[in-house]
């Protein structure tokens, strides 16, 4: 058994403790329905420009009023089919050949690449140093009845293949903590997994476009891989939710065929938005989000001292056990006894109820990542007052949950509403 820093048992699905409050999927999912109301209050009250969306993913839905004949759903698809084609694999670096799907979310695209590619044999999927595969990755495998070896040194995956043999292989560039694999690593361990006869599945919601515009590296399928997917609504483009896949034409329509049979496939709305989406991409949109993310790190350092806070290329992160630390030594922390998961989306409810600052600690998925992250979406930091009014109020949430935090009433009417919705 696997304990935090606090000495509560991290459930090895999700990656963290749960608590009294969040103890399941379906007390994150009624957190979250809360947050949806709350930022409709926000909304009402200040207009829904007046929210800053700091988690990364703007979630916008780009099409024109001309686009709506091309949503119905019987001729629409066929109708933007070969562009769709065209614009994706020039966004992921793909072969001539290669075919396009979309789906409702990359979360559920992994899901189905994990059923219908690993062949009831363990999957190795392979990370940046210290970190661990999207929660996706974990529950696709336990779907499908297989094994997950997770692999975060290059240098052990050849001995993990011939140990596992592997129908595939996942590569994971850059995570959502932002940890990142350098692009000549992941070609070598692309390298290695393709000579193991396995296919090779690139998870790439964030590097498909930080590595190329950031860094200057190859886009995703240039590394090699067979397939790879990416979101349609973080680092740099707009929405809506979903995830375009490009790959070799077989392992495309395989993951594609189980999507459609779980109902998770994209219907032509999302795919037209999704088409929209990266045509419009922008890299100065992207590296305006990582200008805004170095505001909002200076702004917090300044505000709270170093301690805890991780600058990473899209904005600042505290991990939420350092966040818990943070809030036991306020005044009335000491009787502080939340799991750090609950501590997280507490302060995340007060910064969206009482700021307008909207992060993943409300309307994150259930077991997605519990740290904060604020990840600026454009003009997201001039809508809250800028970065110092951010840090301030970051500070004073985080006090206010010292205070109030040991009272189990205070935390379930903030997490949940009056109500057992």
């Amino acid at each position: 058994m696997s304990v935090d820093a606090f000495g509560n048992e991290i459930d090895p699905t999700v990656g963290y403790a749960r608590g009294t409050h969040l103890s399941s999927s379906a007390a994150e999912v009624r957190r979250l329905r809360q947050a949806q109301r709350l930022a409709a209050q926000v909304a009402a009250d200040r207009g829904v420009d007046g929210i800053g969306i700091f988690t990364g993913n703007s979630r916008a839905f780009p099409l024109r009023v001309e686009d709506l004949g091309d949503c119905e759903e019987w001729v629409g698809p066929g109708v933007f089919a070969d562009r769709l084609r065209a614009v994706a694999i020039e966004h992921l670096g793909g072969r001539a050949d290669d075919a396009v799907a979309v789906v409702n979310r990359t979360s559920g695209g992994i899901v189905a690449a994990m059923l219908a590619l690993s062949n009831g044999e363990t999957v190795v999927s392979v990370v940046p140093v210290g970190d661990r595969s999207h929660a996706s990755v974990i529950r696709g495998c336990a779907l499908a009845g297989v094994e997950l070896v997770e692999i975060d040194d290059p240098a052990e995956l050849a001995a993990a293949l011939a140990e596992a043999q592997p129908a595939l292989v996942v590569v994971t560039t850059v995570t959502s903590t932002l940890a990142r694999l350098d692009d000549s690593v992941t070609r070598s361990a692309i390298e290695t997994a393709s000579a193991a006869g396995a296919i090779l599945f690139m998870d790439e919601a964030y590097g498909a476009r930080l590595r190329p515009v950031l860094h200057g590296g190859a886009k995703s399928l240039e590394l090699g891989g067979d397939v790879a997917i990416t979101n349609t609504d973080k680092a740099g483009l707009s929405g809506p939710r979903g995830g375009v896949m490009v790959g070799r034409e077989g392992v495309v329509v395989a993951v594609l065929a189980k999507a459609s049979e779980l109902g998770i496939e994209a219907r032509a709305p999302i795919a037209l938005g999704a088409l929209r989406s990266l045509e419009a991409f922008d890299p100065a949109i992207l590296t305006q989000e990582v200008e805004d993310g170095r505001a909002v790190a200076d702004a917090l350092i300044d505000q709270m001292g170093p301690a805890g806070i991780v600058r990473t290329e899209l904005g600042p992160s505290l991990a939420e056990e350092d966040v818990t630390a943070i809030a036991r030594a306020r005044p009335g922390g000491d009787a502080l006894d939340l799991a750090p998961c609950e501590v997280t989306a507490a302060v995340g409810m007060l910064l969206l109820r009482d700021h307008a600052v909207l992060t993943v600690n409300t309307h994150g998925q259930p077991g997605g990542r519990v740290s904060i992250r604020f990840k600026p979406t454009a003009g997201a930091v001039e809508r809250i007052g800028g970065a110092a009014s951010l840090a301030s109020a970051f500070d004073d949430a985080i006090s206010t949950v010292a205070a109030n935090g040991s009272d189990a009433d205070w935390v379930a009417d903030l997490l949940f509403g009056g109500g057992d919705s």
